[in-house]
């Protein structure tokens, strides 16, 4: 058994890594609680301030945790969607998973009146829902390519009728509840919400790992897939829940964050330049999406906390449009 690697994804998933770490100790030591590096990493060893300590051990750190779990989880999820679609639009955000959980969350809020943890489960439950509804749909003539592309986004559109739907027809408190959650938030993550989360992200990454060599090929057509002894529609269906499962997972902490799933493994790949989905050079540059603009809305307007979705819907946006122009730049 022999394992191929190559340096350059290797070394770039170092400096990704070193980036996201780097950005984090940013966000722990800025603040309406003003520190030092040397001041936060004396927390960690049990020697830091009393307040200081209150404010980076309950507060700062989780909230970074999440931002890292949520980025890792939509950038491997959209790594997989666009390795089986083999269509730089394979996303969550596109194929109508993203809405989907939207849907199960706001059916928590507004129809069962359910808690926190209720939310995140009708999240979660939205996600795998819809994206069984979206295979079904497509499993008939191989759930690849555009079709898949095509079907989940009539999906997202009926999914979010039905979201605006239920809304406009709640109350106004729940109405803003269920807008808030809408925003994709990371304001007031706890360490007890993020265990669960934690625990299946540990998981599913796991699994998803074994497929790697498997999507790799499978990106060559199915009939070269088989011809080398990969099982092609087992390999698709695993790749499916395991991503649909990483969407659940994600807006479960913290909402619908837009964006990351689709951008990150564009990044990733240009980075890396190596054939294959990238899992992990995807899983860390959504990293460093997520942290980055979590720390960009905490500073860019403080003292008020706005949803890290708008930061990733503005970086996400940019990102579009530096693809675009370099597209037009190419055309004759």
């Amino acid at each position: 058994m022999s394992l191929r690697v190559r340096r350059r994804a290797v070394w770039m998933s170092v400096a990704l890594l070193a980036v996201a770490l780097a950005i984090g100790l940013w966000t722990l030591v800025t603040g309406s609680y003003r520190s030092s590096v040397g001041e936060v990493l004396a927390v960690f060893v049990g020697e830091g301030r009393r307040g200081l300590t209150q404010t980076v051990l309950n507060l700062r750190l989780p909230r970074l945790a999440g931002a890292a779990l949520v980025g890792a989880a939509l950038g491997m999820s959209g790594a997989l969607f666009q390795s089986v679609s083999r269509n730089p639009l394979g996303s969550p955000d596109i194929i109508g998973l993203t809405a989907g959980s939207s849907t199960g969350a706001i059916v928590a809020i507004l129809v069962l009146r359910g808690g926190s943890a209720d939310v995140a489960a009708g999240a979660f439950a939205g996600a795998l829902l819809t994206g069984v509804l979206v295979y079904l749909l497509t499993s008939r003539h191989g759930a690849s390519g555009f079709r898949l592309i095509l079907t989940g986004i009539g999906l997202s559109a009926l999914l979010v009728g039905v979201n605006s739907y239920l809304i406009t027809r709640a109350d106004i408190a729940d109405a803003e509840t269920a807008r808030r959650w809408l925003s994709g938030s990371l304001n007031g993550v706890r360490w007890e919400a993020l265990v669960a989360p934690a625990v299946l992200l540990a998981v599913l990454v796991a699994g998803v790992l074994t497929l790697g060599h498997r999507l790799t090929v499978l990106e060559t057509g199915d009939e070269t897939a088989q011809a080398r002894g990969v099982p092609v529609r087992r390999t698709r269906i695993a790749a499916l829940f395991a991503g649909v499962a990483l969407v659940g997972v994600a807006t479960a902490v913290a909402g619908p964050v837009v964006f990351v799933a689709l951008a990150a493994p564009h990044i990733a790949r240009r980075l890396t330049g190596a054939p294959g989905p990238g899992l992990v050079p995807a899983a860390l540059t959504g990293v460093v999406l997520v942290v980055a603009s979590d720390l960009a809305v905490q500073r860019v307007v403080a003292p008020l906390q706005l949803p890290v979705g708008v930061g990733t819907a503005a970086l996400g946006g940019l990102y579009l449009a530096w693809l675009l122009a370099g597209e037009l730049r190419r055309r004759p």
